[in-house]
């Protein structure tokens, strides 16, 4: 089973989920509209289920953050998270 990596981030306004697909124009999203507090895993496992992907076994989201200009250090954080996951049964990828 092929696996992929999701990623999370907040834009200031909604926290949005999506599966990286390289090649693809379009990858599977999901939103919640709201700043905070950060979905739970609970409510990302949910996302992911929605979009045809989960967790893939023993994988563990990590975070990073970056800076919304590049090298200035002075603008607010972006924080990005990001899991391995695969294809459900019968999933959309």
């Amino acid at each position: 089973m092929r696996t992929l990596t999701a990623q999370m981030s907040n834009t200031g306004r909604a926290w949005h989920l999506y599966v990286v697909l390289y090649g693809e124009t379009e990858w599977p999203t999901f939103r919640w509209e709201r700043t905070g507090p950060v979905p739970t895993g609970a409510e990302r496992r949910a996302a992911l289920a929605a979009l045809g992907y989960e967790v893939a076994p023993g994988a563990v989201w990590s975070w990073t953050e970056d800076s919304r200009v590049p090298d200035d250090d002075s603008t607010p954080v972006l924080l990005i998270a990001a899991v391995t996951v695969r294809d459900r049964d019968g999933g959309v990828a």
